[in-house]
């Protein structure tokens, strides 16, 4: 390549770089916030876990694990 492409390479580079540039500084939604925001910070993550509660977890509550057929056995919905 002559050194005058490569000159022209450059030059439509920075100038399609200055145009997106201005393109997406125009939209309003990819602009920051004019004040700062303040954001809560999370909490330190531990090993500890707590007791499930026993209102949920008990002999009495109701297994999702068990196969329900509603509306007759099961041979009758083949």
């Amino acid at each position: 390549m002559k050194s005058t492409d490569i000159a022209m390479i450059i030059l439509i580079a920075s100038v399609s770089v200055m145009f997106a540039y201005g393109a997406v500084s125009s939209i309003p939604g990819l602009k920051g916030p004019d004040e700062a925001v303040q954001v809560k910070k999370a909490e330190k993550y531990t090993a500890d876990v707590d007791e499930p509660s026993g209102r949920i977890f008990n002999k009495a509550a109701i297994n999702p694990t068990v196969d329900v057929t509603i509306g007759g056995s099961a041979a009758s919905g083949q």
